[in-house]
């Protein structure tokens, strides 16, 4: 029994980058960095269309330039908030305070559970203005499957960030028990390997 929650008994340990990779919540957080990619760049790329008669360019989500706005801004920021927690995803076997620990995985649970939620928003809203788009704002459908592709990928955004603030909660379970066993018996050796 070398101990600790979650490797906390091992901190300063050698990285491991297969074991990283083979994590769940490694797997989750780069499935969704890909799916904030998908949302953003389609957006990005396709969802801005002029009609013959107009020079401007226009949103294929109904003409809504927020909805367009909305579905970059969260790609985006979900991106960074992917890469940012991938980082501390990989230094979390460093930390070889159990309070350090829990600290980090609140934050992720917080963090996740807000993205799966705005990721809901996202999707009920390019669903809403894609279904209220009018045929004649883009009679040749220019744009149609990136609308579609993003309107899918932030439906599957809300199940990866919500599976996420789960394993996020099994963690903070298992980090807890392992404080509360520290309080109770201070000098004896760890349960957890």
């Amino acid at each position: 029994m070398d101990g600790g929650a979650f490797g906390a008994g091992k901190a300063g340990g050698a990285f491991d980058p297969q074991a990283f990779l083979r994590q769940p919540h490694t797997l989750l957080r780069l499935l969704s960095w890909v799916f904030s990619i998908v949302v953003f760049g389609s957006i990005v790329n396709e969802g801005y269309v002029n009609r013959v008669d107009d020079s401007q360019e226009h949103c294929i989500f109904n003409r809504n330039r927020n909805a367009c706005n909305y579905g970059i801004t969260v790609g985006v920021l979900a991106f960074l908030s992917c890469l940012l927690y991938l980082a501390l995803d990989a230094y979390f076997p460093q930390i070889s305070s159990v309070k350090d620990r829990k600290k980090a995985v609140l934050s992720d649970i917080g963090v996740s559970a807000f993205w799966a939620f705005l990721w809901f928003v996202g999707f009920c809203f390019l669903t809403n203005q894609w279904q209220a788009s009018k045929e004649e704002d883009n009679p040749m459908n220019e744009g149609g499957d990136a609308a579609r592709a993003a309107i899918t990928f932030s439906f599957f955004s809300i199940f990866t960030w919500g599976f996420l603030t789960f394993l996020g909660f099994r963690r903070l379970r298992d980090i807890t028990f392992q404080e509360e066993y520290n309080t109770l018996f201070p000098n004896s050796p760890s349960l957890l390997p």
